[in-house]
């Protein structure tokens, strides 16, 4: 077995707590690695856990684990620790793991999860549209369909992610996330294959060619998976279709290295806005890729 064997990775760093006198992994740790690394399966699948399998009726549950040691992994070293999902049978689903130092495989695992009653814990058929989510990302193929449209359209979907992200979590007063500006705008909003709004974000009309990006918000769960990269990279295409030259947005001082990593640049000073410390930032049409 080896990494090519694999397109899901986690990667982890030893900490000393894992460890024995040797400084060798105990046995135990490697499970909860793969415990670790199935949750992140999930995000990439772009399901919040929670919310999706109330939507399917059901949840996971481990029937079976068993593990082979191969060699020993060791404090402070990185790991990569690789899943995928090998079968689907009625109830069952079958997954492959494997903890990788670089390219020297040191652990494999087989998981046996059941799609089951959540209360009852009897086993129920694995839903279509979970097969087809699990088959989809092992075949590498886009689990995630951004939509651009007008409020009229989108605008539930948006208010629910924009509602939850900067009015539930940050804290910001519902007066000053609700503007007219959402009625002229152009906004992105991408959907899982369970039909799940995931993620948003809005582009205002250009002014002598620069148009204003904003409201990006991501459900708290799947930050850090590229999803809110499709949005704004869907955004931007509207703006150079539509003629603009350049892009700006206030990023908040958190998500900076996002923006900066897309090819934006800071611009000017640093400023507070709706209590939370922000940096405009500029890019010119169209993005790099």
């Amino acid at each position: 077995m080896t990494r090519d064997d694999f397109r899901f990775f986690h990667r982890l760093r030893v900490r000393w707590a894992e460890v024995d006198m040797q400084r060798i992994v105990f046995n135990a740790h490697y499970l909860m690695y793969f415990d670790t690394a199935v949750a992140d399966y999930w995000r990439a699948l772009a399901m919040p856990y929670d919310e999706a399998m109330e939507l399917l009726e059901g949840d996971i549950f481990l029937k079976k684990a068993g593990v082979e040691f191969h060699a020993s992994a060791r404090m402070d070293e990185m790991l990569d620790v690789a899943l995928k999902c090998s079968r689907v049978g009625n109830s069952s689903m079958a997954f492959t793991g494997a903890i990788f130092r670089g390219e020297q495989l040191l652990i494999t695992c087989e998981l046996l999860y059941v799609f089951a009653d959540p209360k009852t814990q009897t086993s129920r058929p694995v839903p279509p549209k979970l097969r087809e989510m699990l088959a989809g990302y092992e075949a590498g193929e886009p689990l995630v369909d951004v939509r651009l449209g007008g409020w009229d359209e989108l605008g539930s979907d948006a208010r629910r992610i924009r509602t939850e992200v900067f009015i539930d979590e940050q804290r910001i007063p519902a007066e000053l996330e609700w503007d007219e500006a959402d009625l002229a705008s152009v906004h992105a909003v991408a959907y899982n294959r369970l039909g799940q709004a995931i993620a948003t974000g809005r582009l205002l009309p250009a002014v002598d060619g620069s148009a204003k990006v904003g409201r990006m918000a991501v459900n708290k769960v799947l930050r850090g998976w590229g999803f809110g990269e499709q949005v704004l990279r869907a955004l931007a295409h509207a703006a150079a279709r539509r003629g603009d030259r350049e892009l700006v947005l206030h990023a908040q001082r958190t998500a900076i290295p996002f923006y900066a990593r897309l090819g934006f640049a800071p611009r000017g000073e640093s400023f507070v806005e709706a209590g939370i410390p922000h940096q405009e930032m500029t890019a010119a049409l169209p993005l790099a890729d």
